[in-house]
């Protein structure tokens, strides 16, 4: 019994310590500016917004159909015996023979003939208004998709901030919650031998190891918010699913000088964000649609030009023609469609201004609330400093009087869950400082 107890307790130890050998070869030490860096060349969401930034510069090239020519060649292959085609074709091949091409008989019923064509036609716009009116809209996509390119690489460097900034605040409560377990098992250890000695009752010596199993479960709580954090890091960065990721960045200052300098300045720049100047040229966009509806109902003038090689044998380049025109093209009624469409895109117009004037009071509002929360965080990392310091004191005093038997085990409890929770709770001031800031800056755009 004694071998097989011994043995499971090697193979318990030989679980527990693998695990941590397989990662401690594997951790990467990363600053937050080297994770910006890696999400800004790694980030999915950042390679879709530059697609798209790519998709709108195709349909900008697009339009430039508006003003430039288009040009064909065709060949083309044709045997009949018609006699209206018969006679065409021969004039095209320049074959007409009086003697015997005009008689009654070659006239109604012709030998058949083959005949080879190859054409070229240019066609050229010279005045499409919708054209024209497309082509600035689509300029305008274009700077919004550049706009949003910019403001995705905001929000995802606001996203790396929040999950690096967690992974070290969880790492931090993890540390806290691990001295304050390291402390508790000594006061532990301490009131099991003053029970034995019947110097306390048995109620004082269990609240210790009540105390001591709710220190394990919040670091179990804080082991998963690790891991969390962790996931989440690896995720915005795209990094391997098994890499440990070990933050060396703390939790410390950055200045916000130029912020306190003139608040209203700052809080009126918000104009300059790229997720504003993005709704902005959106709605330019719409206008511009919209005149390009109205246009469809204008007169259309193009120019063409055609020359055609005409041959019995390939590629028939024998003989030639050409042609050149200008067309004008105007539909007067077409079932108020083109109405239609000139509305809808007038409303379209109208949602996209007023999406953008939206937006613009949202930021202020946005900016103001991370400001205050900003001042708040401030205020309470004072006020956290305070509390430690304070806590500590009682907790050494409280545990110098225990030791010598002048303190309840529940003063010890309560000054150690106060000293513990002043840990934490400047933790948290610190996160929501650095995030705070983060924040302000994300408001206020580049």
């Amino acid at each position: 019994m004694k071998r097989f107890t011994c043995g499971t307790g090697i193979a318990f130890c030989m679980m527990l310590i693998l695990p941590f050998a397989a990662q401690a070869g594997d951790i990467m030490k990363i600053s937050l500016e080297e994770a910006l860096e890696i999400a800004e060349k790694n980030n999915y969401a950042l390679k879709a917004a530059k697609a798209r930034v790519d998709q709108a510069e195709a349909r900008r090239v697009q339009t430039r159909k508006a003003f430039l020519p288009k040009v064909t060649l065709s060949e083309g292959f044709v045997a009949t015996n018609d006699p209206a085609s018969v006679f065409t074709y021969k004039l095209r091949q320049g074959i007409i023979d009086p003697a015997t091409d005009f008689s009654a008989a070659a006239l109604n019923d012709p030998d058949d003939i083959s005949n080879f064509q190859f054409g070229i036609e240019v066609q050229q716009p010279i005045f499409n208004p919708d054209a024209i009116k497309g082509r600035k809209a689509a300029a305008a996509v274009k700077t919004a998709r550049e706009h949003m390119l910019t403001r995705t690489g905001e929000t995802i460097a606001l996203e790396v901030k929040k999950a690096y900034y967690g992974l070290v605040l969880a790492r931090k409560n993890r540390e806290a919650i691990s001295s304050s377990i390291r402390t508790m098992r000594t006061h532990d250890r301490n009131a099991g031998e003053a029970f034995r000695k019947g110097l306390i009752t048995e109620s004082d010596k269990l609240s210790t190891g009540v105390r001591l199993a709710e220190l394990s479960e919040q670091k179990m709580m804080i082991e998963d918010a690790i891991l969390s954090a962790r996931d989440a890091l690896r995720f915005l960065l795209r990094l391997d699913p098994d890499a440990d990721i070990d933050p060396v960045d703390g939790f410390g200052g950055r200045s916000i000088a130029s912020l306190d300098a003139d608040v209203d300045a700052v809080l009126q720049a918000t104009g300059d964000r790229s997720d504003l100047k993005a709704l902005k040229a959106s709605a330019e966009a719409a206008g511009y649609n919209y005149e390009m509806k109205r246009a469809e109902r204008l007169p259309r003038v193009n120019a063409f030009f055609q020359q055609n090689w005409n041959d019995s044998d390939f590629p028939g380049l024998d003989e030639n023609n050409w042609m050149l025109g200008v067309t004008l093209e105007w539909t007067i009624f077409d079932g108020f469609s083109a109405i239609g469409r000139a509305q809808e895109a007038r409303a379209g117009e109208r949602e996209a201004r007023y999406t953008y004037e939206e937006a613009k009071d949202k930021g202020m509002y946005e900016l103001r609330n991370a400001y205050r929360r900003l001042r708040t965080a401030e205020s309470r990392i004072r006020v956290a400093l305070v509390a430690l310091k304070e806590a500590k004191t009682s907790l050494d005093f409280t545990g110098d009087r225990y030791r010598t038997g002048q303190a309840m085990t529940f003063e010890l409890l309560s000054r150690e869950t106060a000293y513990t929770y002043a840990r934490m709770r400047l933790n948290k001031a610190r996160y929501d400082r650095l995030i705070a800031v983060s924040e302000l800056e994300y408001f206020v755009g580049s």
